[in-house]
């Protein structure tokens, strides 16, 4: 049976990582979480000081994106791979609610893009892979036998986010959390450059009110349709 790209696009929150990483580890494949490429690139931006909420260097981040090293390693004992910047573990501190907080507007510059884009082709030119992000289908894998698109409310897609930060210790505010998600979705949805938008011949679910289970069956019974059709 022939590998196939899996392409999982979708608003913020709404467990796009979640189930490509279960499809990766059910099938096999590599799994790539592209959001956290740009969170890891904004990571480095807070580091080096060009952004925080007073002001945002982006020329001068533009021009030390060639010392922006980003990798993936997998950890056994968690079962997906973690995010190195700089040849640094930084799976936690991307995904801090500070990071959430500017990585819209990384994510809207150009150079950063198109940058991040040639490593996310490279890494499936040879299929067999699964990666989300908010423009997966639409520009770096356009010819992705399956795409996907996943929705859900941002009320529901805040309170995920909320519980999740409460759980991993972090003292967060959910009005805050969904004062960002809807931030986020407009950020993502106007900007100039790849515009989060569903791709014509995605296939959208909105996992509003499914289980993680529900989900997971449900996106595996198109894989497995998907595989069959591309015997």
């Amino acid at each position: 049976m022939n590998n196939i790209t899996i392409a999982i696009d979708g608003f913020s929150s709404t467990g796009k990582s979640t189930v490509a990483k279960q499809l990766a580890k059910h099938l096999g494949y590599i799994y790539v979480d592209s959001g956290a490429m740009y969170r890891a690139v904004t990571l480095f931006a807070m580091q080096h000081n060009f952004i925080d909420a007073k002001h945002f260097d982006r020329e001068t981040l533009v021009a030390k994106l060639a010392e922006v090293t980003i990798s993936f390693t997998f950890n056994p004992e968690l079962g997906f791979a973690e995010v190195y910047l700089n040849g640094v573990n930084v799976e936690k501190q991307i995904r801090t609610l500070e990071v959430s907080s500017f990585v819209s507007q990384i994510a809207t510059i150009p150079e950063v893009r198109s940058q991040l884009v040639k490593q996310q082709q490279q890494m499936g030119k040879d299929k067999g892979v699964v990666m989300d992000g908010r423009d997966i289908g639409t520009v770096v894998f356009p010819n992705a036998e399956l795409k996907i698109f996943m929705t859900a409310s941002a009320e529901t897609r805040a309170q995920r986010r909320f519980d999740e930060l409460v759980n991993r210790g972090d003292e967060v505010l959910y009005k805050d959390v969904l004062h960002n998600v809807q931030e986020r979705d407009y950020i993502d949805s106007n900007r100039k450059d790849s515009p989060l938008v569903k791709a014509e011949d995605a296939i959208e679910i909105d996992n509003s009110n499914l289980s993680l289970e529900e989900q997971f069956q449900k996106v595996l019974a198109l894989v497995t349709n998907t595989l069959q059709a591309n015997k």
